[in-house]
């Protein structure tokens, strides 16, 4: 059940392959184990993905799938769960990792309104960036941490449930 379901939604190998921000992977996007889709490369690719989602850097796709080929887990999953930040998720989730580095740090929230300028990130940030990132990393790692987790869970659950059905049609 759980590979039937990501399959549904997983590009193909060749898709991924053929992305020329992926490009610069060369021959590693090659080795099959970074498509296969068991419990371990599906649960690590979400750790994996999550974590870069929360990485307010450019190029979270491409780290991503450096991550993925590191420790080998599956690619397409890891890439494509970078876009849970997106245009719209990227100010309330970043707010929010704002947020969290302010109380681990214990600097109260400065007030301000958000800008999408070059201006607005150069005078706004430099009084944020210590919470902002200490924030990220924070909500990155625990959202890391739990997509594995509960990956695995789903995917030892879906298992058992599968095999326990079919043991009980053969009675």
């Amino acid at each position: 059940m759980p590979r039937k379901f990501f399959q549904r939604f997983l590009p193909s190998p060749q898709t991924i392959k053929e992305n020329k921000s992926l490009s610069v992977f060369g021959n590693w996007l090659h080795d099959p184990n970074l498509w296969h889709l068991n419990r371990r490369s599906v649960a690590g690719a979400f750790a994996v993905g999550l974590f870069f989602a929360w990485m307010p850097v450019p190029f979270q796709m491409a780290l991503s799938a450096g991550a993925a080929i590191f420790f080998r887990t599956n690619l397409p999953i890891s890439v494509a769960l970078v876009w849970i930040t997106n245009p719209v998720t990227i100010p309330p989730m970043f707010y929010f990792a704002y947020l969290v580095g302010t109380w681990i740090i214990g600097e109260p929230p400065v007030d301000f309104s958000f800008k999408l300028t070059l201006d607005w990130l150069l005078n706004e940030l430099s009084s944020s960036w210590r919470p902002f990132l200490v924030g990220c990393f924070t909500v990155a790692s625990i959202s890391s941490v739990v997509g594995y987790f509960s990956i695995n869970n789903f995917w030892r659950y879906s298992v058992m449930k599968r095999r326990a059905t079919k043991s009980h049609l053969k009675k």
